[in-house]
């Protein structure tokens, strides 16, 4: 890949690079798990930690990047905009973020690096959790707003025990023993699951708003079939109204009610791939009291109607 890079710093080192991506190529192996760690370590010369090591130019990539900060501190520039960081400090760079750090002091991180959708997240399980609604859905979304005020940031206990886990995902993904994908899997579930329940934690006002918005998530994911009214979200949030659409779709792309039919549609396909039921008895199942209601927001959603989704 060609890269162009902007005027070197005082240690000699590129520091900028224009619309460079940092594909999944150079970190997964075809053949093997859509999973890599990566650990940067600050040095006096400044010399890459791994190959392919872009911590101090600007670049974006395909996959989801978990940043944890083991030691020290720098500046990370996301989008143009500078955030100091430090030991403790837990984020994700999802796909496409154009970032890279800066004044490093003595800065050391693991990169976990993955693809949710080879892996196979059990995506609606996590978002029952608020704490990954608002860490992982919610705070890439805000970052910049909240001027990195929502993020993740780990006491000295805790992040002994992340760091114990992402040696234990090294270990695993370098040494590849039989059925290490499985092990892989479960270990960044473990470790995704702590880092959640961390975040529930957090102290930051910036951080309370975004888990009131996760817990609305949670909420739908917990009870799909429950014939929700926008007031009875409004309650769990805590917010207004307008404050919470606004949030929300920020968040999802959708409102709140959207959310909850294409979860509910999302559910009925399972049901009709896996299941006898009738098509009435599903649209009961998944919160629709009018089947014939449930098939036109089936086809409208799906491009099909129940009847030949499940034939096909």
């Amino acid at each position: 890949m060609c890269l162009e890079y902007f005027p070197k710093n005082k240690h000699n080192i590129p520091m900028r690079i224009i619309e460079t991506v940092s594909g999944s190529t150079y970190y997964f192996d075809p053949a093997c798990f859509p999973l890599a760690i990566r650990r940067v370590r600050t040095t006096p010369s400044h010399s890459p930690s791994h190959p392919h090591d872009l911590t101090e130019v600007e670049h974006r990539h395909d996959f989801c990047e978990l940043v944890i900060v083991t030691q020290g501190s720098a500046l990370h520039c996301l989008e143009g905009n500078d955030f100091p960081v430090a030991s403790g400090d837990v984020f994700l760079l999802q796909g496409q973020q154009r970032h890279f750090f800066h004044d490093r002091q003595n800065l050391g991180l693991a990169n976990i690096m993955y693809d949710p959708e080879k892996i196979g997240f059990p995506e609606n399980d996590l978002r029952r959790l608020p704490g990954y609604c608002a860490m992982f859905m919610l705070e890439p979304s805000y970052r910049q707003q909240h001027r990195f005020a929502s993020h993740l940031h780990l006491h000295r206990v805790s992040l002994a025990h992340a760091e114990q886990l992402t040696r234990e995902i090294e270990k695993e993904s370098t040494e590849k023993f039989p059925g290490y994908e499985v092990a892989l899997r479960a270990k960044l579930l473990e470790l995704i699951v702590y880092l959640s329940r961390a975040y529930m934690e957090s102290e930051t006002i910036e951080a309370h708003a975004l888990l009131r918005v996760g817990k609305v998530i949670g909420a739908l994911e917990n009870d799909f079939s429950k014939d929700w009214k926008l007031p009875d979200l409004v309650k769990i949030a805590h917010m207004s109204r307008s404050n919470l659409m606004r949030v929300f779709r920020k968040a999802t792309g959708k409102t709140p009610i959207e959310y909850l039919l294409r979860l509910r549609i999302q559910k009925a396909m399972t049901l009709l791939n896996s299941t006898d039921l009738s098509i009435t008895g599903i649209a009961l199942e998944t919160g629709f009291n009018d089947s014939n209601y449930f098939t036109r927001q089936f086809r409208k959603i799906t491009g099909m109607p129940p009847s030949a989704y499940r034939r096909k």
